[in-house]
């Protein structure tokens, strides 16, 4: 029951970033990792070409997906794969989504999941302004499948900040959530634990938190601290800066515990926009 969870600095030349994911997915399975999660933009950070790069996958004719299906064949390892640009399945020349991948220990897809919320903000850095709808469209549904280590809810970065996603994730049986993330350093240390923490916290689940965290193309500076925390909220392991590979393991009989003792989803009262009404102010 053992996952890990992957840091990475990834920069905008895609074969040397596959080369060094390659290498630390092969610490995850050394360390027993049956699942491992990539951080967001894990293949290719920085580059202005990601339509051009997500067509040449959706062809056959890029490096990503075949190096994916490799990497989980030969370390017998299920795989999220970070995010990378994909066209939607029937139409390989539409704009591409921030899709991340399930990848199963034989090399198959498993799920597919497009970033639901896009990072379209104003941020007090070097770079001023972040626009993911000019490169990406948005997704339209949520995803969970079923792994080795549990039932896992899929998510990426700016998900963090919308907990109905995550509410949703845990009505439909997740017991992680996978979170590969892109945190500015900015945002990442105003809200990144707080948000990590409480995504676990209030789903009760596992929250694998894959960070980019250092210096990148553009320029830009994201926050790390990839972390995983378990469903009462606790940091598990933590990585502040760097490439990193952390582990932990996931015990189902506290989790099933602590669901039992507070069982705040049985708890959940949903109220239709009729029950809110404004207080009158004398």
């Amino acid at each position: 029951m053992t996952f890990a969870v992957i840091q990475m600095v990834s920069q905008d030349d895609v074969l040397a970033n596959l080369t060094q994911a390659r290498q630390l997915l092969e610490q995850a399975a050394a360390g027993g990792a049956r699942l491992a999660v990539l951080p967001e933009n894990f293949a290719a950070m920085g580059r202005r070409d990601l339509a051009a790069l997500g067509r040449a996958e959706a062809l056959g004719q890029g490096p990503i997906l075949p190096w994916l299906q490799r990497a989980a064949r030969d370390l017998k390892l299920w795989i999220v794969a970070g995010t990378l640009p994909l066209p939607p399945d029937e139409a390989p020349e539409a704009k591409p989504h921030a899709c991340s991948l399930l990848i199963d220990d034989a090399g198959q897809r498993v799920a597919r999941y497009d970033k639901l919320h896009l990072f379209d903000v104003e941020v007090a850095d070097n770079r001023g302004s972040y626009r993911e709808s000019d490169d990406f469209a948005h997704g339209q549904r949520i995803v969970v499948a079923d792994t080795p280590v549990g039932r896992l809810g899929l998510s990426v970065c700016y998900d963090l900040r919308f907990p109905e996603l995550y509410g949703a994730l845990r009505q439909a049986g997740a017991e992680l959530i996978s979170a590969p993330s892109a945190f500015t350093a900015v945002t990442g240390a105003a809200h990144w634990q707080v948000l990590v923490r409480a995504r676990a916290i209030e789903t009760q689940c596992y929250v694998l938190a894959a960070g980019q965290g250092g210096e990148h193309p553009g320029p830009r500076q994201t926050f790390g601290h990839s972390a995983i925390v378990d469903p009462w909220g606790r940091v598990l392991a933590e990585q502040d800066q760097g490439q990193a590979v952390l582990l932990a393991s996931r015990d189902g009989a506290e989790q099933a515990a602590i669901r039992q003792r507070m069982p705040v989803q049985a708890h959940r009262r949903i109220l239709s926009s009729d029950a809110v009404r404004p207080i009158a102010v004398e």
